[in-house]
């Protein structure tokens, strides 16, 4: 597993270096805000492939393309809580935060990248090991 957490991660930076690089461009020619939701949207679908491809390396379905997003929510919604923690509660530095809930939010969200993408479902220990029932 840490190979794979540090494939995801390096996902995850040729992933911003795409938002960013996207947002620059399409920012000439729409405002920043179509700008960010238009290469987001891009960077997402990239982030997908080179997920599948190089971090769990399982080919692409519809299905956990439909569900991928909620990888990028889970990013979201941690690193946004960590922050508010963080910054308005443990006084960190709001210019450190980030960083900080970043490296929270990165191995929740390859959790759950992994079970979206790898359809991998916890089962008891037990249940590798149960005797078959034949009727």
């Amino acid at each position: 597993m840490p190979r794979r957490l540090i494939r995801f991660a390096a996902v995850g930076v040729v992933n911003t270096a795409t938002y960013v690089g996207l947002y620059l461009v399409l920012r000439l020619v729409v405002s920043y805000l179509v700008a960010h939701v238009v290469a987001f949207a891009l960077a997402m679908v990239g982030s997908y492939f080179l997920n599948c491809r190089f971090t769990f390396r399982i080919r692409p379905s519809l299905r956990t393309f439909l569900l991928f997003p909620l990888s990028n929510v889970t990013n979201f919604v941690v690193s946004s809580v960590g922050l508010y923690l963080l910054v308005d509660v443990l006084d960190v530095n709001d210019k450190v935060a980030p960083l900080l809930a970043a490296a929270v939010a990165i191995p929740v969200t390859f959790l759950v990248a992994q079970y979206i993408l790898t359809e991998r479902r916890a089962q008891p220990r037990w249940a590798d090991h149960a005797p078959e029932v034949r009727s």
